[in-house]
């Protein structure tokens, strides 16, 4: 094995969808053979993975950063419809044309395959095809979840579950059920509007929030953009 082919292979090894996406539902051999169909692309913040009404010939895995995805109504207006963190995959199977803008919130790397050698891997390999499914449920889950948090919950609620979705999804740490997990600390790519959009307040109403939040000591705000989470679990009891 070439040198090329030894760092693309360890580089596939250590990959977090390796470990917890799409590829763990793979043994070594099968694993050697999707890495065949496999590219990887890199985006920077700003910039436009997929347009509205596209029809891309790649269906994607998120290794690293955040894709924001927006709808744009016949008017003009945006709505962010979602945002998708490692693991999280973009585009449709067995479908091609994007209803979404895609874009890079932060640099994004991803895992990029052609639609035509994702749906045969597929058919092919019982336990892929079986967890995409549960990937799939857990999506459809989480957007149920999400109309529950724009329905019933208050202000200070939703602010505080779209930080704790954010540092728990992008740290990978699970919330312990008993005792305290260690402190997260990241970047808020997402500007105050966006986030006013996302959860259905205004721009004011965020803005107060991310102080309350603040001064009550759930949330740190050493930037304009960094904050942290001293207490996973003194935020996830603020979310409601």
């Amino acid at each position: 094995m070439d040198a090329d082919k030894e760092y693309e292979q360890g580089r596939c090894y250590s990959c977090v969808i390796r470990r917890k996406g799409l590829c763990s539902a793979l043994t070594q051999d099968e694993l050697l053979r999707f890495r065949k169909i496999a590219n990887r692309r890199v985006y920077k913040p700003g910039q436009n993975i997929l347009q509205n009404d596209d029809e891309p010939d790649f269906f994607a895995a998120v290794i690293t950063g955040v894709v924001k995805l927006t709808k744009v109504l016949f008017d003009g207006r945006q709505q962010v419809v979602d945002l998708l963190l490692p693991l999280d995959c973009l585009g449709q199977v067995f479908g091609r044309r994007s209803s979404f803008y895609a874009q890079a919130a932060t640099e994004v790397e991803l895992c990029c395959f052609p639609y035509s050698g994702f749906e045969q891997m597929l058919e092919e390999f019982p336990d892929l095809k079986q967890r995409f499914l549960e990937q799939t449920l857990d999506d459809l889950d989480s957007a149920r979840d999400w109309m529950v948090l724009l329905g019933r919950k208050t202000a200070e609620e939703r602010v505080a579950s779209l930080l704790l979705m954010l540092a728990t999804r992008s740290s990978f740490t699970e919330i312990e059920q008993n005792g305290i997990a260690p402190p997260i600390a990241l970047d808020l790519h997402l500007k105050r509007h966006e986030i006013a959009d996302f959860l259905g307040l205004t721009y004011e109403t965020v803005c107060r929030q991310f102080t309350a939040l603040n001064n009550k000591g759930l949330i740190q705000q050493p930037g304009k953009r960094r904050f942290s989470i001293p207490d996973t679990q003194a935020l996830a009891r603020a979310a409601g």
